[in-house]
């Protein structure tokens, strides 16, 4: 088995270093990539921590962020999609009956005709 020539390191961080981390990366205008890199940590590391501190592993948050905040915006998003959907099935039934009454005028047309 080859030797390796540098050891895999790994870090400790406690629970202040990353309770601040998590606290950070639910601002709003800061997203959990560009937390991640300032800190430089994986992106998965935080967002790994973001969801042991909403099971509770870290206790309430003190900042003035809340972790409501994600929810709503996730909603909304989920909100937004079904809307979307929505009208895009609208402005396919649309077209078909714009179809079929070109087709029924046709139809009238020709009977029209004999």
């Amino acid at each position: 088995m080859p030797a390796y020539i540098n050891p895999k390191r790994i870090f400790k961080y406690s629970d202040e270093f990353k309770l601040k981390a998590v606290q950070w990366s639910f601002e709003r205008q800061r997203s959990v990539k560009e937390v991640a890199a300032a800190l430089d940590i994986h992106p998965f590391m935080l967002s790994r921590w973001r969801k042991e501190f909403r099971d509770g592993k870290y206790g309430p948050m003190k900042s003035t962020a809340k972790p409501s905040k994600p929810n709503a915006l996730l909603k909304e998003q989920d909100e937004l999609k079904m809307l979307r959907k929505r009208i895009a099935e609208l402005e396919e039934e649309n077209d078909i009956l714009k179809k079929w009454q070109r087709f029924q005028s046709e139809e009238r047309r020709k009977s029209s005709d004999s």
